[in-house]
């Protein structure tokens, strides 16, 4: 239970942070802690579930390009996630700069809570 609150914080900050960087990810105006809440939990299931079947049938080009199709993979991600909260990514080139900040934004809110 505890590591699950620290994934859904962490998820959160990183959405929250992200999102006040970058223009092409943004919550829509008016949202609360709740929604920042409600879409780091989405965030967390579908990178629980979704992803990892995502990384497994993306395999072949995946090993083709080096792993750099991950970046790709956590682009739509973040669209499925945008899909099913208030927040709003602007288009799929937005999507990938937003999974590039988030994926660093993570790693360094991960390296804090450790």
């Amino acid at each position: 239970m505890r590591n699950f609150l620290i994934r859904l914080i962490i998820n959160t900050v990183a959405l929250w942070v992200v999102s006040s960087l970058y223009g092409g990810v943004a919550f829509a105006p008016g949202s609360g802690l709740g929604d920042y809440l409600l879409a780091g939990l989405v965030l967390g299931l579908v990178n629980t579930f979704i992803r990892p079947v995502l990384l497994v049938l993306t395999l072949p080009i995946n090993f083709l390009s080096l792993g750099l199709f991950t970046l790709v993979v956590n682009a739509v991600v973040l669209l499925i996630v945008a899909g099913l909260t208030s927040l709003n990514v602007s288009g799929f080139v937005g999507a990938v700069v937003g999974a590039l900040l988030l994926t660093i934004v993570s790693y360094l809110l991960n390296l804090l809570f450790r």
